[in-house]
């Protein structure tokens, strides 16, 4: 798989698909007399800068080591996630703000919506879901954080198009309170998921171990390999999508140094080519008891 044609493909269609969406959101909120649908479609406008940032860190991310950065730009990605995560959560805000205003202080005079934003409601929903998968499976393929964020930053549009639906059909049928209404629901949905994107984006940041289950995976393989009686220590540390191991082993105390260094490399070699995101492995070679001889 050519990974750079992948992300620009990815990039692509996003960025046109939600050009082509939030012009038609936004013409059919205005000319249908629909704040819900106008809400929308500011939504998907700020998914089209958000496609652009997470493609802008996943290109940075991909540069090569170099004096100033030894260990790599993956963390990049990470930030351009967390931009995300935070025009996310601003547009819910934006969202909400004009929901309560219309609620507050224009509820008398509300428009009854035409049938025209209930039809683009219909359209968002299908092209969001799809956009959504298309993204997601390429994200999982390339494991590229910031092509997940997007990709839930999709789905988090195409489930506030269906609170759209649902308050604009409300409100065609005798209740216009529910079409702002509608919009304080999508505000909602939007911002619990800029909450998860950025705690993600965070959590890599951090150097946070990894789940319990992989390094349950990685212990049992490291120990199964020849030479290594067991494992005193074992640190893992997240960076950006990969992943920086800390090990120590023992070996038998009479042994020559190069065969434990071959046992270390062959631990070294063995991690990293079978545990793709572990980036780097730092190992250190004790020198067993006796008794565990």
């Amino acid at each position: 798989m050519n990974e750079e044609a992948v992300i620009k493909k990815v990039s692509r269609v996003g960025i046109i698909g939600n050009v082509f969406l939030a012009t038609f959101k936004l013409l059919a909120g205005i000319f249908g007399r629909s704040g819900a649908m106008v809400s929308d479609g500011l939504h998907s406008l700020s998914d089209v800068f958000a496609t652009l940032i997470a493609y802008i860190g996943v290109v940075l991310s991909k540069q090569k080591e170099d004096k100033e950065h030894p260990y790599g730009h993956e963390r990049i990605e990470c930030v351009a996630a967390l931009i995300l995560g935070l025009i996310l959560a601003g547009t819910g805000i934006a969202v909400g703000y004009s929901g309560i205003h219309k609620l507050y202080y224009e509820r008398e005079t509300l428009e009854i919506p035409t049938v025209l934003p209930l039809i683009a409601a219909v359209v968002s929903i299908i092209s969001k879901e799809a956009m959504f998968w298309y993204t997601l499976y390429y994200a999982k393929r390339l494991d590229l954080a910031a092509f997940k964020a997007d990709a839930w930053h999709h789905r988090s549009d195409a489930i506030s198009s269906v609170g759209s639906f649902v308050g604009i059909g409300m409100a065609m049928i005798g209740f216009p309170v529910m079409d702002p209404i509608a919009s304080l629901l999508i505000c909602l949905l939007i911002i619990k998921v800029a909450y998860d994107i950025c705690k993600d984006a965070l959590v890599k940041m951090l150097d946070t171990s990894c789940d319990t289950a992989l390094e349950h995976k990685l212990r049992s393989y490291i120990e199964e390999q020849p030479g290594v009686l067991n494992i005193d220590l074992l640190r893992t540390r997240q960076f950006g999508n990969k992943i920086y191991v800390d090990l120590e082993i023992c070996v038998k105390r009479d042994i020559s140094l190069v065969d434990a260094h071959s046992i270390a490399e062959n631990v070294h070699s063995g991690v990293e080519q079978n545990f793709t995101n572990v980036k780097h492995i730092m190992i250190h070679v004790n020198p067993a008891e006796e008794k565990e001889e």
